[in-house]
Parts: C-alpha cells; structure tokens; sequence
C-alpha cells in the first residue's frame, strides 16, 4: 500500500528496516519489550478486553497486539510498514494466535470500519505522522459510542529531549540513533485538546518511566516524558 497524507515514507521505511530485530527483546526494541507489560496493565485496569473487538493501530511486528489476544479480545492490527506487519503474521501464527493484521492506515479503515471497535490502542505513532489530528480524528470516527482509546507517546520538554533522544539515541543506544524528532514531540495538553476536538474525552494521563540499567518500566503520576493518555468517545 502506497503512503497516504497520514504516513512519513521516511518514517515508514525507517521501522521497515528493523523488523527483523522487532522480537528480539535485547535488540532494537528493548524499551518496547519492557513497556508492554506496564501498558496492557493500564488498559486492562481501565476497559475490558476479553470479547471485544479492538484495533492496535500502527502495531509494527505486533507485542502488543499478540498480548491483547491472549487476554481473550477480538484484534486487528494495522501497520503501513510491510516488512513490520509480515513479522507479526509470521510470530502470530507460530504462537497460534488468530490475530486479523491488515497493511493499512487508521484513515483508509475508516471507509469500511467506521464505529467497529470497542477499544483502540496507538502506541508510540502519533509522534511519526506528519498530522496527529487527522489521526486521533481517523481514531474517534473507528471507536463506538462510548469506546475506549490508548494512546501513548511522548511529551515535547527539556527532560525527553534528554533523557528519550540524546540519552536513550545517543549515549546509551537503547534506540536507534533518529527515531525521535523533537519538533514532533507532543505536549498533554496538545493531545487533551486534538482529542476534544473529536468528542474524546479525556479520563486519565499518566508518566511512564523506564530505567535504562534494570530494564524495570513503571506507571507514574508525572508525564514529563513518556505518557499513557486514556480517552473516551462520547456517545
């Protein structure tokens, strides 16, 4: 599927290239691995899952998805990177998962999914997209009334430059080197006021923080630099 005005070719291309590494929990994908737990654990405290239909949209070679699964919901995952989304068929299917990934885009569902989920995760994308509104607008118009959606990305401040792009790209490598663009860092009250804009409601925002020499991941009340954000459509 070619990019659309919601996807970065750049940005696309730039994951496509790792997916070989996605489920190597000591490669690339390190923080990624040690957030999962802590970002099922939120949404699972805050929704129930088991027989729900739910999308995960931008869901790479798919941890989080798989993790969904197995905790009884209905999943799609969508993904414009190909390589990305032939990994989580590929890991699905050896862990007998039945797991519906779809080389898409949150907008381009839209035309055939619209008001089709119950609970929507987006994890670590809308800092990648050239238009985060037009995405969070593509999320609102997939969820039900009163559906549930999970976003998490990160804060725009002196501390995640730092600590989530010099310190975590730079000098402890935990990442590769130009994942983040700083510009593109989104603010809690940015996100709170995109998302009202489309009759989401917001019900929580909460930090995330990792520690780079234990690999221990952990919710906490400041969002100074990684947050899970928690909204609701309005019926």
């Amino acid at each position: 599927m070619p990019a659309t005005a919601s996807a970065d070719q750049t940005e696309i291309e730039k994951f496509d290239a790792l997916a070989h590494e996605f489920w190597d929990a000591r490669g690339s994908f390190r923080p990624l691995h040690a957030l999962n737990p802590v970002r099922l654990d939120y949404i699972s405290a805050r929704t129930a899952l088991a027989g729900r239909r739910v999308l995960d949209v931008g869901c790479g070679g798919g941890l989080l998805t798989e993790a969904l699964a197995r905790r009884g919901a209905q999943v799609v995952g969508v993904d414009l990177a190909p390589a990305m989304i032939e990994i989580a068929r590929l890991h699905a299917s050896e862990s007998a998962l039945a797991i519906d990934y779809r080389l898409s885009s949150a907008e381009a569902l839209v035309a055939t999914d619209a008001g089709g989920f119950d609970v929507i995760t987006c994890m670590e994308l809308l800092e990648h997209v050239p238009d985060p509104a037009g995405t969070l607008a593509a999320l609102a118009r997939l969820l039900r009334p009163t559906g549930q959606l999970f976003v998490s990305t990160i804060n725009r401040t002196l501390r995640s430059f730092l600590f989530a792009i010099v310190g975590a790209e730079y000098l402890l490598n935990l990442i590769p080197r130009g994942t983040h663009e700083y510009a593109r860092l989104i603010r809690p009250a940015e996100l709170a006021r995109m998302a009202r804009a489309q009759q989401l409601a917001l019900r929580d925002i909460s930090g995330v923080q990792f520690n780079p020499l234990s690999g221990a991941a952990a919710v906490r009340g400041d969002p100074g630099i990684n947050y899970l954000a928690h909204f609701e459509r309005e019926s």
